[in-house]
């Protein structure tokens, strides 16, 4: 997910936002119609660590996604859904479909893929993002003949909230050095968390289940070159092993969304197969008497809002197949009024959902 991320940062120019598990849920229903080098190339690359144990990839996915915690003060809602063409030249196997329903829970439709279909798979997505997302496709290209599709919506309330006399007007400086006013909301947290190149801390939801964790790059450092020498393994273990102490924070209230083609970064990072229209083999999906089925494109939205009361979220991923407390002593003031990464996470693996970089709050989303 981290790598993800940063080819995503390092692609862009602007705030960056990805789900992870998102992204994983569309491609992970997918890659059970794969099979040989095509399989093996995404199992690699979707693979989180560990998963290796003699279980498969839908077996990881199915237990972590039935394991997602649920509670009346916060919610993190996925649905998947498959989408095929109706045109005779292609052929699913209903095995394919059949082993995504159970695992994955998805939604199957047979469908014209006309400007209807274009207009109910939109619909799918914002229902399900809680009108988040409200438009993931613009066109269905003749050649396609499924979409594997994935929507995801988060909302909590924060454990404690913030008050009026918590939100205070401030300066917020890019890596560039211009600077403008930009709502920070003050607050003490417990958890500190840090890098040898950063530093940050964990805020809970209510329930304590899933959390807001930031990590700020040292000072002189900036926000691209700790990305660029950050890695997943650390990330995650600075996730794990948070430091009980007081942390004055700041996160400023901003709403980012992102959008982006992922198909180009996932072959770059190792899955180069599902993408070769002559190569890739998809022969578990289906057939079609118009030539080899491969990958297209997997399109990948993303919305957020953080302000007093709490979080909302949402992210949609595509993957088009075509045929052819107290003051303590030791006190940590961790002011987000600069360039920082961002994420929500799941507190019971650590594990983020979303990853975010806020490189300017004047950005509008």
């Amino acid at each position: 997910g981290f790598e993800l991320f940063k080819k995503c940062f390092f692609e862009g120019s602007g705030n960056t936002l990805i789900s992870p598990l998102s992204v994983m849920s569309a491609l992970a229903m997918t890659t059970s119609g794969a099979e040989g080098e095509t399989r093996e190339q995404m199992e690699k690359v979707l693979g989180p660590v560990g998963w290796e144990d003699g279980h498969s990839l839908d077996y990881y996915m199915f237990n972590y996604l039935n394991a997602l915690p649920e509670g009346d003060d916060y919610k993190l809602d996925l649905a998947n859904s498959i989408w095929f063409t109706d045109d005779e030249r292609f052929t699913v196997n209903d095995s394919f479909l059949y082993h995504n329903k159970q695992i994955y829970g998805a939604d199957i439709y047979r469908a014209p893929f006309d400007d209807s279909t274009l207009n109910d798979i939109n619909n799918w997505v914002r229902t399900r993002t809680d009108d988040m997302i409200p438009k993931i496709l613009d066109e269905i290209p003749e050649s396609a003949v499924m979409y594997l599709v994935n929507a995801l919506a988060f909302e909590a309330e924060w454990a404690e909230t913030y008050t009026e006399d918590q939100v205070w007007d401030a300066m917020f400086t890019t890596d560039e050095g211009s600077a403008h006013l930009t709502k920070l909301m003050y607050s003490i947290e417990s958890s500190y968390i840090h890098t040898e190149i950063a530093e940050g801390f964990i805020k809970y939801y209510k329930g304590g289940k899933y959390a807001f964790a930031a990590l700020l790059p040292n000072e002189g450092l900036t926000l691209a070159d700790f990305v660029y020498n950050m890695y997943g393994e650390e990330l995650f273990q600075a996730l794990s092993e948070p430091e009980e102490t007081t942390v004055e924070a700041a996160i400023p209230k901003f709403e980012a969304e992102y959008s982006g083609e992922l198909s180009e970064l996932l072959s770059a990072m190792g899955m180069n197969l599902a993408f070769a229209p002559g190569n890739a083999d998809f022969s578990g999906l289906g057939t079609s008497e118009a030539g080899n089925i491969f990958i297209s494109r997997v399109l990948h939205k993303t919305f957020i809002s953080v302000a007093e009361k709490g979080t909302k979220a949402g992210a949609a991923t595509v993957v088009e197949m075509e045929d052819g407390g107290t003051y303590m002593e030791d006190v940590k003031r961790i002011y987000l009024d600069r360039p920082f990464l961002y994420m929500l996470i799941d507190c019971e693996t650590n594990t983020p959902f979303f990853i975010g970089a806020m490189v300017d709050t004047d950005i509008a989303p």
